[in-house]
């Protein structure tokens, strides 16, 4: 049996990352149930981030498995090779009688085999096809595996913590749901919001955070936006507004000229939102 994770210590803020009560309990939840976490939210709260500072938090390596659209569940435990092997078979290279050569260790076997605990990531589940979370409920569940091509069995030696998001693009089964401990990230507030800028921007002016804050919160709430912008691009929006210098009056100006606000490309992100706002614009000087 794998040693189980110690909950001696707890996850909480790092000086990277504002974690919610809710977050906080859902993460000492699954590590003392021993289930994956599985994090769901908009793109660009922070899922990823999390298991980041979780593994930072804890003292732990991670692990980060990021899954395609190509992905399948067997990469996560191991390949084989066998065109190497028939190629080395060709040259009459001897390892080809040692078939262990030709295995090529997933991101679920680096974990298991670990000599300490670390946090495992299965970032964006939802990429691969429907079948590929039940095609690792067994891993998941026994924390082992078994090789075929050299009959091993891979079971890991410190259960990792595993945790796993999920940007909704399609519904997972629910044999892998009931196997998990499910949270979903809120949209940060405002209040939250201002926690997280001042992590990223110490030193940031008060009335450029009032007023970048009034001007995204508005965008957000704009009807038939596609892509309402994330937590990380109102970080970026605010990297590019300070490394420029730009002054508050700037987003303050009620130039008729200029639509939007500046450097709108970090904000927005397809030119059918930018022709929404244009039009809104438009509709206002009129």
């Amino acid at each position: 049996m794998p040693k189980s994770d110690s909950v001696s210590i707890a996850f909480d803020n790092t000086a990277r990352y504002i974690a919610s009560d809710d977050l906080r309990l859902a993460v000492e939840a699954a590590r003392t149930l021993q289930k994956p976490l599985l994090v769901k939210g908009e793109p660009g709260t922070g899922k990823t981030l999390l298991a980041e500072q979780v593994a930072e938090r804890l003292g732990m390596r991670l692990i980060t498995w990021h899954i395609k659209s190509t992905t399948k569940a067997q990469q996560g435990l191991y390949e084989y090779d066998a065109v190497s092997r028939l190629r080395d078979s060709q040259l009459g290279h001897d390892k080809v009688y040692d078939i262990g050569h030709y295995i090529r260790p997933g991101k679920l076997w680096e974990a298991f085999t670990a000599p300490e605990r670390v946090v495992l990531l299965i970032d964006e589940i939802d990429k691969a096809d429907i079948e590929f979370p039940n095609d690792l409920l067994h891993e998941l569940d026994r924390m082992a595996f078994y090789v075929y091509e050299t009959g091993q069995t891979i079971e890991a030696v410190h259960r990792p913590i595993v945790i796993i998001t999920s940007n909704n693009e399609k519904e997972l089964p629910d044999a892998f749901l009931r196997r998990c401990f499910f949270h979903y990230i809120q949209f940060p507030d405002e209040s939250t919001m201002r926690q997280i800028i001042a992590v990223h921007f110490p030193t940031i002016q008060a009335d450029l955070v009032n007023e970048a804050l009034q001007i995204f919160f508005k965008l957000r709430q704009v009807p038939g936006l596609k892509k309402p912008p994330s937590t990380s691009e109102l970080i970026d929006w605010l990297s590019l507004l300070m490394a420029d210098d730009m002054p508050v009056s700037a987003l303050q100006q009620k130039d008729t000229k200029q639509a939007l606000m500046p450097l709108y490309g970090a904000l927005i992100k397809n030119e059918q939102d930018v022709k929404l706002l244009e039009r809104l614009a438009f509709m206002l000087r009129r």
